[in-house]
């Protein structure tokens, strides 16, 4: 009996270990084609640290952080203060 419970035991963790999906870090950055596009999933723009503050002065929304993702939209940061697409 102990024999069957070990076994029943051992196939589960192995079969569930293959089936974890994928963490986010491997998941890509998603590149996007301009600021309209962008804004509509991330309204105040992508900081890529959070101690970035905005050259610009006020704007409506707070950035999101993520470096991955400012590193991939990194040319859409016009004033190259750390933010892309702010407002």
């Amino acid at each position: 009996m102990k024999k069957i419970l070990t076994i029943i035991l051992a196939s589960t963790l192995v079969l569930g270990a293959s089936t974890l999906s994928p963490t986010s870090t491997d998941a890509a950055a998603k590149v996007f084609k301009n600021c309209t596009e962008l804004n509509k999933v991330y309204p105040g723009g992508v900081a890529k640290d959070a101690k970035v503050t905005n050259k610009g002065g006020k704007t409506k929304y707070k950035p999101t952080v993520s470096a991955e993702l400012y590193k991939a939209n990194a040319s859409k940061d016009r004033d190259k203060d750390g933010i892309a697409c702010e407002r």
